[in-house]
């Protein structure tokens, strides 16, 4: 920990941070923004053979990096990764909860698995990954957990019940862990972004009918970008956000305050 009145409080540098599900879109942009700014990486994928390229560009930034194997549906992956990271670095200092899925559908065409994986990845997976690293975080004193949601945290869109219940589990969770751990030192807090275009929705944002109709209901009028993650993230992450805790951090270009199209004035 460093002292915030003496020193950057956006620094990270001697930090030690685990991002989850960094084979790709934004987990990579999570990493790369902590390293950036001084941090040492784990990655984390299913495939850890798919993180060497990624890592390899991390290394150039002169960061060490350990990728790692971790499937967020299987708790003794969960248990054996956190231990792997405390053995080779000795703390983790910070976590971002990324990780995640969807499957998108029309409310009575999801299945059970549909919703056990979506629920299991989302949700279970985070919440099992944030109680292994924070045993650690317990001993030192000291942690920042960052558990990625979603707008869908706070909204209800069609075609995404079970994924809107996962992020909104996540907000629950964030306020309830945020209690549970901040007497030992450790915040917790929620980074929610808006509309981007990832891997996971890039086909939506082939129609340009439809990027024209969410960008009206956007206030900035435009969808997010990575690079607008990047000073939330970090702030999250350092001495910044020292007494912030339970908090939700939207990063959504303002569509959360329920904005729609004005009616041309009538003449």
């Amino acid at each position: 920990m460093i002292d915030p009145t003496t020193a950057n409080p956006f620094d990270l540098t001697g930090q030690v941070a685990l991002v989850t599900g960094t084979s790709r879109g934004l987990g990579q942009h999570f990493a790369r923004s902590l390293a950036r700014a001084g941090a040492d990486l784990i990655l984390t994928s299913r495939n850890k053979d798919s993180l060497a390229p990624f890592a390899s560009e991390l290394n150039e930034l002169g960061r060490r990096v350990l990728p790692l194997a971790l499937d967020v549906r299987d708790h003794a992956s969960i248990v054996a990764a956190a231990s792997q990271a405390e053995d080779a670095y000795g703390h983790i200092d910070i976590l971002v909860n990324n990780a995640g899925m969807n499957i998108r559908k029309p409310a009575v065409e999801v299945t059970w698995d549909d919703w056990n994986q979506i629920l299991d990845t989302n949700l279970r997976g985070g919440f099992f990954v944030a109680q292994a690293v924070a045993k650690g975080m317990i001993a030192r004193h000291y942690g920042r957990i960052i558990n990625i949601g979603s707008v869908t945290s706070v909204a209800g869109y069609a075609g995404l019940g079970p994924y809107g219940a996962s992020r909104g589990g996540i907000r629950q969770l964030t306020m309830s862990l945020a209690d549970d751990w901040g007497p030992h030192g450790i915040t917790v807090n929620c980074l929610a972004p808006g509309w981007f275009c990832t891997e996971q929705n890039q086909i939506m944002y082939q129609d340009k009918e439809w990027v024209d109709y969410l960008c009206d209901r956007i206030p900035l009028k435009r969808p997010g970008e990575p690079g607008d993650l990047t000073g939330p993230l970090v702030f999250l992450a350092s001495e910044s956000s020292r007494y912030v805790t339970g908090q939700i951090l939207l990063v959504d270009g303002g569509i959360s305050t329920g904005a729609t199209r004005a009616l041309p004035r009538k003449r």
